[in-house]
């Protein structure tokens, strides 16, 4: 091509420059030499160049292919269709195959991370929370995420923590709340200050403060569970006090017989006397200023009952002399109020140390009494059935039982009724005697009933009952034997019988009704009461004819006397009584 400039045209140009010149063929042999060297570094440079630039291609290539690879590991996308190696193409058309997958792949990368930094934030978070380490709310440093290890299996093993944590801290969430709303209650009922109480624990507790936004730490829960504890402690200590108040004051009003009206002022102190700490849920049931005034009314009643010392300690002593009267025990009860006033009147002892040694002896006495009281029973009985046996004696002796005159009707039950009841009697006897025997034998004393021992006054019973069974035997022959005698008086000339003018039964006999009232009746409960009052018993009547000396006789307090008197070989019982006060 015309004018165009290559390297056999400079050639040609330089030989005829030489030419012109005049220049040796050694010379020329030496440029055109040099030429070829400098022809030659030229191609070694740009051999050398495209060398490097090849093996630069070359290590972008295996790096793409290693960054792929480590994408693919990180992000565990085994399914991701790779592009195919194009070994017979060229190195760049290799790299561009290359290019567009790892593109896609750090893209997804990228986003994976984020995924990754967001929950692992969130962990953070809620750890941080729980450890106390992290206040609620408070924004945590960004975690650095493992880049090596950015599969979906580990993306959803931290969701899995996450939701764990967030399960855990709902939980707290709900304990703190219930420990919360535990603390209220009992401030309320203790009559303490919540809101001081709960911020104490945390400052984020006041109700002010959302829920969500409230401190769940380790440290607070356990905060929360001993405050809960200590409140729950002093809630039982002050309910056993103010129980132990209301039991004093109850004892001070009986002792002082407070009328209902002062009693009513402290219903809202003796309300709580018997619950237990769960029932106690009333505002300020157990405050301090409650307790206090409880306090305040024991000290001043405690004080008050010094100066009625006397008549509560007259008081007891009719409790306890009531209880001995009815469990018919005698005591020297003059004794017992004289020994009493002296005790007040000289001061030796503490009013609340004599009333505690008589509400021991009331004790002791009621324990008695109650060991009596089987006895006791049959004794009552034995007496109703002897006053029946009496009532029927006289209505047997009554000549116009049958007459149909008012209430007739009425008597002749009761004597059908008493007739089955006397025939108890020997049995009744025969147990309260055995009884008897038991209860003197279990605590070496004798069975005293109001004064006279219950075994000679049963023994005597008997021994009456035997003689008036046998007066009766005597009686009935001594009748068959006048009756046979007035048949033979009125026997007529011709050996006929002839009718008396009255039936031989309604004639009386003498001595009839002399044992009439010997029939062997107990200590009623009139005698018992009488026998406290004056040490000995009244006979009750007998018959209707008035004998008083066979009645005399008889009588239950003469029984009694009799029994005492007696050796005790003399009686049924066999027993030697012991002249002794239980």
């Amino acid at each position: 091509m015309a004018g165009e400039i290559t390297c056999g045209s400079l050639l040609q140009k330089l030989q005829f420059i030489w030419d012109e010149v005049g220049e040796s063929d050694e010379d020329r042999d030496k440029v055109l030499y040099q030429l070829d060297q400098e022809c030659l570094d030229v191609y070694k440079r740009k051999v050398d160049q495209a060398t490097n630039s090849r093996d630069l291609l070359i290590q972008a290539l295996d790096d793409s292919k290693i960054e792929l690879a480590r994408l693919l590991s990180a992000l565990g996308e085994k399914a991701i269709a790779r592009t195919p190696e194009k070994t017979s193409g060229t190195i760049k058309q290799q790299l561009a195959a290359i290019a567009p997958t790892l593109e896609k792949l750090n893209k997804q990368k990228n986003e994976r991370v984020r995924e990754f930094v967001n929950v692992q934030s969130q962990i953070d978070q809620i750890c941080g929370e729980i450890a106390g380490t992290t206040e609620v709310g408070e924004k945590v440093a960004t975690p650095q995420v493992n880049e090596d290890d950015l599969t979906l299996e580990k993306l959803e093993e931290f969701r899995s923590q996450l939701q764990e944590l967030e399960k855990e801290k709902s939980n707290r969430l709900e304990k703190v709340l219930d420990y919360v709303n535990m603390i209220h209650d009992l401030c309320t009922v203790l009559g303490m200050d919540f809101l001081s109480t709960v911020t104490e624990v945390h400052p984020s507790l006041d109700d002010s403060i959302g829920d969500n936004c409230k401190s769940i730490s380790n440290d607070t829960l356990s905060k929360l569970d001993k405050t809960v504890a200590t409140l729950n402690e002093d809630k039982k200590s002050r309910l056993s006090k103010l129980q132990e108040l209301a039991g004093q004051l109850y004892d001070l009003w009986d002792l002082m017989d407070a009328p209902m009206q002062e009693r009513s002022m402290f219903d809202h102190v003796t309300c709580n006397r018997s619950a237990s700490v769960d029932e106690v849920t009333a505002p300020g049931a157990l405050a301090l200023d409650l307790i206090e005034q409880a306090e305040v009314e024991v000290q001043r009643l405690d004080q008050l009952k010094y100066s009625k010392m006397k008549e509560i300690a007259f008081k007891k002593q009719t409790e306890l002399e009531d209880i001995y009267a009815g469990a018919h025990i005698v005591i020297d009860t003059a004794a017992a109020h004289e020994k009493i006033l002296a005790l007040i009147e000289a001061g030796n002892i503490e009013p609340s140390e004599l009333i505690a040694d008589m509400d021991s002896q009331i004790s002791k006495a009621k324990e008695e009494a109650l060991s009596r009281k089987e006895i006791l029973d049959k004794v009552e009985r034995w007496m109703s059935a002897c006053e029946e046996e009496s009532w029927l004696e006289d209505y047997n002796r009554d000549d116009n039982r049958y007459n149909s005159s008012r209430g007739a009707h009425l008597n002749l039950k009761r004597a059908e009724k008493a007739r089955i009841l006397v025939n108890k009697i020997p049995a009744l006897v025969e147990t309260l005697v055995a009884k008897t025997r038991a209860w003197e034998e279990s605590r070496g004393l004798s069975f005293m009933y109001d004064g006279v021992p219950l075994l000679a006054m049963l023994d005597e019973y008997v021994m009456l009952r035997q003689e008036r069974e046998e007066d009766k035997k005597r009686m009935r022959e001594q009748k068959r034997y006048v009756e046979q005698q007035l048949n033979t008086d009125h026997e007529g000339p011709f050996g006929s019988r002839v009718s008396p003018n009255r039936p031989a039964s309604a004639k009386k006999v003498p001595g009839a009704k002399s044992n009439g009232s010997a029939n062997g009746t107990p200590p009623s409960r009139r005698l018992s009461v009488s026998g406290h009052q004056n040490g000995s018993h009244t006979a009750r009547s007998g018959g209707k004819d008035g004998k008083r000396e066979a009645a005399k006789t008889a009588s239950p307090g003469n029984v009694a006397a009799a029994a005492a008197k007696e050796d005790a070989s003399s009686h049924i019982s066999g027993t030697d009584p012991v002249p002794s006060t239980p």
